[in-house]
């Protein structure tokens, strides 16, 4: 562990240090496993989930998995089957987003449920860019790095989506870049959100943290919404709610809505467990990734293939606030002042870049009151006492 500090805090290169690519098997699934001398990242064709992003080190608790892999074996959306499939991964609009969850996917053209006529016509929930193959397009391999380029036609919809993955040597980033295109001649309304779950041992309910650039938090009464004050604020009934904890009320559920600051260029948030050495985070640019969807599940859901034992947190980021639906989120056409939904236009192809991280806490981290991209870093501004953790990103984005 001291040795991987060390590394980090120092952003040193080793002689002959590199980022490389191959193809493998993630949890019995095809994977493109991105890898350099820090981290690993494996991302699976199927789907396009992004399931595995952790250090490589000797330490069990350093090398710990955050995102979430399901207690049940998966299977690629696409090859999902009702006859074959239909008793494990259950029958309605989740079916194929279950038998593929893993980590970290996009929600899109919608976040949340199909209508009853989209399903009839096998269209479901979060969306199709998480329901079919994506096909490596192309791997730029070198001594600067590696970059896996990977995209998916949606013939439903009629959508191509585009993603590319970077790792640089001695950095524990992974940039993305990742593009929609519209493949009809009108404008239309999108969801766009990007659902990134975690699951244990990393999550681990009473114990996990996030924190995020958040302006307000959006508090229902009913059917209406009044704004929250962050980190905690007082919900109807009188209780007050710590946002950024997990609860460790068993057999519950919740689904919290943040409206991010969008006075600054970009938005983060950073996860962690006081039982591991690892945080990780996520930036975004801050133009039309103004919501997160906090959604937590701790063993209420019942049902196949749920089955009473998913423990999991969603920091769902991007246009929509609430995994309504795409019609919905249109209807209601703002939250607290802010949209919640966008429009794409005729033929027009979108692009936005973000980053994922890991860095390594001390004992008794306090958690992050700020976040920054400076002088090739991303600067770590702890709570409380001010200590800044740095992490190396020289890429300019």
């Amino acid at each position: 562990m001291r040795e991987l500090a060390a590394l980090l805090a120092m952003g040193t290169v080793l002689a002959g240090q590199t980022a490389s690519f191959r193809e493998e098997t993630f949890q019995g699934r095809r994977a493109f496993v991105l890898e350099n001398d820090l981290i690993r990242v494996s991302t699976l064709p199927g789907g396009g989930f992004i399931g595995e992003i952790r250090f490589k080190s000797g330490d069990p608790k350093t090398t710990v998995n955050p995102m979430r892999v399901p207690h049940y074996p998966t299977i690629d959306p696409h090859e999902y089957e009702e006859a074959k499939h239909g008793a494990l991964y259950g029958a309605d609009i989740q079916r194929r987003l279950m038998s593929g969850y893993m980590g970290h996917f996009l929600c899109f053209p919608n976040y949340g449920p199909s209508s009853e006529a989209e399903f009839q016509n096998d269209y479901g929930q979060h969306g199709e860019a998480l329901a079919v193959e994506w096909k490596r397009r192309r791997v730029d391999q070198g001594e600067d790095g590696v970059t896996l380029l990977y995209s998916a036609d949606l013939p439903k919809t009629q959508y191509r989506v585009e993603r590319s993955i970077t790792l640089l040597p001695g950095e524990s980033v992974g940039y993305i870049e990742e593009s929609i295109e519209n493949l009809v001649p009108y404008d239309r309304p999108i969801n766009w959100v990007q659902h990134i779950t975690f699951g244990p041992p990393f999550l681990e309910p009473g114990r996990n943290i996030v924190d995020a650039s958040v302006e307000k938090v959006a508090i229902r009464d009913g059917k209406e919404f009044q704004a929250g004050a962050w980190p905690v604020a007082e919900v109807p009934g009188g209780d007050k709610v710590d946002f950024r904890l997990f609860p460790a009320t068993p057999n519950s559920g919740r689904y919290n809505v943040w409206l991010l600051d969008r006075s600054k260029p970009r938005v983060w948030f950073a996860m962690y467990n006081p039982a591991y050495p690892v945080l990780i985070g996520y930036v975004f640019p801050s133009a039309d990734n103004w919501w997160v969807g906090d959604w937590q599940e701790n063993q209420r859901a019942t049902k196949a293939p749920w089955d009473g034992k998913v423990i999991a947190r969603g920091v769902d980021v991007g246009t929509t606030p609430l995994a309504a639906g795409l019609r919905p989120s249109v209807e209601m056409g703002t939250l607290l002042g802010a949209p919640t939904y966008r429009w794409i236009q005729a033929r027009e192809r979108l692009s936005k870049k973000y980053l994922f991280f890991l860095a390594a806490i001390p004992p008794g981290f306090k958690g992050v009151a700020d976040l920054q991209l400076r002088d090739g870093r991303i600067a770590l501004v702890e709570r409380d006492t001010g200590n800044v953790i740095s992490v190396k990103s020289a890429r300019d984005w």
